[in-house]
């Protein structure tokens, strides 16, 4: 390794460190505080079911399909220069959230902050992979720097709910902007800087890249809404596979791609990036569904929901620092596998409750599952930091984070395809048992089960043989979701075990000299 300004200088590190868990804390927060801020929103801004959908995902749209093109920016123009960029334009976009008048505003203002998402957080990865050299070290402060991010997603709903009925929607976007400004600063003080690649810049993988992606994720969006055979569905799809073909072919190709197709090819890599998809599969589609449980079956309000999710966020806190210190120890091995089999055993444990289960019942699996996705989110990143050319650091991290990103909408896709599939065969059934017209019994299943019906929850004026066929069909199809989910976890976890049998070492290519003006305040516009 080369010389490195912070080798042994802990009070610097444990400040980037710092710096760098804030602000992904703060775009963590936010993607799940907004959640609560959606009945408010269609309230104020007439949204509707769709425009309240696009208010969600126009953030995650733009988010995936820039996440590998930010770490291919940060690896070429500088890791602090591009973190400090995503996150004053995520800053930004706060404020256009927040000051929004009308519902395309504020669908345009999240986009914006998914590109400074997607700016800042393959750079606050890359960061730790120069600062922390040390593999132990570095493993513990991918633990801490996980155990943040986990805790911003599972606290996000205790802290929207609050928010939102003290001081309106708007509160959860102005509450980034003191954290953003004072990450800016700090961050341009006390982040050291690293570039390494020089050379022709890959535009056609970029363009690329984004098409595909993004048309992937579209498609997978409105494919619930809208039918899998819908125009707009089939269309986006066929785009989305035929960019990304021709984007492997040109990443094969060119002499500096802005993916390195054979890093994929690495088998430890290869196995802890399908374990990160799969967990965002199994767990994030899971979770979708189970806010509604909560709410529409169990009668949660929106802040008791969130406050009951507080033991998984207490389990991930503690699971993501300790699966750390053990990957630096042994290897990602074992708490990735042990993490991926924790949360197999909590999606099956839900699948094990109805409508008269108590929350003393049922909130031994909130720990357990989120314990199981601590030990699961850092043994991914030490395992594909350790094994990739430090040159590439960005883009390793972009390429992990992007392939969870999918994962997390592919799971709402097909589970939710199955929850709904199986609800709408069982409410069909149940509706004609209970001698309902067949004309009535047809609009109860479209207003339960259609993306604008508004689900279960819409249904309280129905009769009470209406709403018991609902509630009963929709646990028929949410637990045939969750097993499906479990399935799939399990059978990761054994992948997992027998592809990474060995501890990953880090790449013998020596680590760049920083930038010797690194310690001095970054110019953004540079």
């Amino acid at each position: 390794m080369g010389d490195h300004p912070l080798r042994g200088d802990q009070p610097r590190k444990g400040l980037v460190l710092a710096t760098l868990c804030v602000a992904l804390f703060m775009s963590m927060l936010d993607n799940v505080v907004v959640s609560n801020a959606l009945p408010s929103i269609d309230r104020d801004l007439d949204a509707g079911v769709s425009g309240l959908q696009w208010v969600m995902e126009g953030y995650s749209l733009v988010f995936a399909a820039l996440l590998l093109t930010g770490g291919t920016l940060g690896d070429r123009y500088g890791r602090r220069r591009v973190f400090l960029i995503g996150l004053t334009v995520f800053t930004a976009g706060s404020v256009g959230c927040a000051l929004a008048g009308s519902l395309p505003a504020l669908i345009g203002a999240r986009a914006v902050q998914g590109v400074g998402g997607a700016l800042l957080l393959p750079g606050s990865m890359s960061i730790i992979r120069h600062v922390f050299t040390d593999d132990r070290e570095r493993a513990r402060a991918i633990g801490i720097w996980s155990g943040v991010s986990g805790a911003g997603l599972a606290l996000g709903p205790a802290i929207g709910g609050p928010l939102v009925d003290t001081f309106g929607w708007a509160s959860v976007f102005w509450i980034n902007v003191p954290v953003g400004v004072v990450g800016v600063l700090v961050g341009a003080l006390v982040l050291p800087e690293f570039a390494e690649r020089r050379g022709r810049f890959d535009l056609p993988g970029l363009v690329l890249g984004v098409v595909g992606i993004g048309a992937l994720v579209f498609a997978l969006i409105e494919g619930p809404a809208q039918g899998w055979t819908s125009i707009r569905v089939l269309g986006a799809a066929t785009l989305a596979g035929l960019a990304l073909i021709a984007f492997v072919c040109v990443e094969l190709r060119v002499d500096q791609p802005m993916l390195d197709v054979g890093f994929l090819r690495d088998r430890v890599i290869g196995a802890a990036i399908w374990g990160g998809f799969a967990v965002s599969f199994g767990m994030f589609g899971a979770l979708f569904f189970l806010g509604l449980y909560l709410q529409d079956v169990l009668g949660y309000t929106p802040t008791e929901a969130g406050f009951a999710s507080l033991p998984s966020t207490l389990g991930l806190m503690i699971a993501a620092p300790l699966s750390g210190v053990v990957a630096g120890r042994i290897g990602p091995r074992v708490p990735l596998a042990c993490g991926l089999t924790m949360c197999s055993i909590a999606l099956a444990g839900l699948s094990c409750y109805g409508r008269d289960v108590t929350y003393l019942e049922m909130c031994w699996v909130l720990p357990f599952l989120g314990a199981g996705l601590g030990l699961c989110f850092t043994p991914i990143s030490v395992a594909v930091m350790s094994r990739v050319d430090p040159a590439r650091a960005g883009m390793a991290s972009a390429v992990s984070n992007t392939a969870r990103e999918l994962g997390g909408v592919f799971g709402i896709a097909a589970l939710g395809a199955i929850l709904t599939a199986r609800m709408s065969t069982r409410l069909t059934d149940l509706l004609a048992e209970a001698n309902i017209p067949a004309a009535d019994a047809r609009k109860v299943v479209d207003a339960s089960t259609s993306g604008g019906g508004g689900g279960i929850g819409h249904l309280d004026t129905a009769p009470p043989a209406v709403r018991h066929a609902a509630t009963t069909a929709f646990l028929d199809g949410l637990h045939l979701a969750l097993w499906t989910g479990s399935a799939l976890l399990l059978v990761s976890a054994l992948l997992v075990a027998y592809l990474i049998r060995t501890r990953p070492t880090a790449t013998p290519t020596p680590t760049p000299t920083p930038n010797p003006t690194s310690a001095e305040p970054a110019q953004l516009a540079g």
